[in-house]
């Protein structure tokens, strides 16, 4: 029995992360990092999901947003902390973005150092004007782009999908608007209805409110499906089918989190995002669900990072 013993005590000191994956979890709080500023579709997503899923847990589920350096802030937060499963990212695509617009080298690898835990669901972006702008649709916007180049200018957080889309769109519609970078959307939707930028590339959940309120003019909608309420057609249908820029948001660890934490927590947020209510929140803010496997998030992962690296060299896009 004593041999026994100091067998195992040796199996858990050579393996610490045997030792995590016996224990109870979560034994304490999940911590969930926002890498924008409150009020954008990330930091929606993860209020949506936290009720329920620390309901499923049996344990609190903090949202923590961590804004600035491009979502690098929040992710050297994330690495930093325990690799138990305690502590997860709510990026969306700007996570395998950010390393094609930054020009300093990154502290970590996108792919390698994180654990894809489960995806959330997917949108597309509105591009979304001031009122006060004289273009009525998007071939009227595209004309007024033209007869001014550089004085337009595009409100975004900097390293995100929105930026991509602002580059994506000055390519394919020859023009050129300028990227202003923000810490989050709700500051850059601040100063388009303020007056201080004139457009974004937003999506539904983040302007729906301020668009219905006229404070707020969308012009067209990326991806397949025209939106209904206000209605606001394609990109395609508005003339524009070039434009194919879309947003997905997912759950990421730590590389090295033990699977089976990362199993229980993507099984708890299966049941929650699967479920009418949850479903009809994030219908509400032109969201629809995508349910995946740790596996099958890692994979749209990689392709995700490779198409944007092609729509980056297509573009000519350069690191800020």
């Amino acid at each position: 029995m004593k041999l026994f013993v100091a067998l195992l005590e040796t199996l858990l000191a050579a393996f610490p992360g045997f030792a995590q994956a016996q224990e109870s979890f979560p034994s304490r709080p999940i911590r969930i990092i926002i890498p924008f500023t409150p009020g954008g579709t990330n930091d929606i997503l993860a209020r949506f999901l936290a009720p329920k899923l620390a309901e499923n847990l049996g344990q609190n589920v903090i949202v923590d947003n961590r804004p600035g350096g491009n979502t690098v802030i929040a992710s050297q937060v994330l690495l930093a902390s325990n690799k138990d499963g305690h502590t997860l990212m709510l990026p969306g695509n700007s996570h395998v973005l950010v390393p094609y617009l930054s020009k300093a080298p990154l502290p970590f690898d996108s792919l390698k150092d994180f654990a894809p835990v489960a995806s959330l669901a997917r949108t597309g972006l509105f591009l979304v004007v001031h009122p006060a702008l004289p273009t009525k649709n998007l071939q009227e916007f595209i004309a007024l782009a033209k007869s001014a180049p550089g004085a337009l200018n595009s409100a975004a957080p900097g390293g995100s999908i929105n930026q991509l889309a602002t580059e994506m769109f000055n390519s394919v519609a020859g023009v050129k608007v300028v990227h202003i970078p923000y810490k989050g959307s709700a500051p850059a939707m601040a100063d388009v209805m303020s007056g201080q930028a004139q457009l974004s590339f937003q999506t539904p959940a983040t302007v729906l409110g301020n668009v219905r309120a006229g404070k707020l003019r969308a012009l067209a909608i990326s991806g397949e499906t025209p939106f209904n309420d206000p209605k606001v057609p394609t990109f395609r249908q508005a003339g524009l089918p070039a434009f194919d820029v879309s947003l997905w948001f997912g759950l990421l660890a730590p590389a090295g989190t033990p699977s089976a934490n990362i199993e229980r927590i993507n099984v708890e947020v299966s049941k929650v995002i699967a479920s009418p209510e949850f479903r009809s929140k994030i219908a509400a803010q032109g969201l629809e669900v995508l349910m995946s496997s740790p596996e099958q998030y890692g994979t749209l992962l990689k392709n995700e990072y490779e198409k944007i690296g092609r729509i980056v060299k297509s573009a000519g896009i350069t690191p800020e």
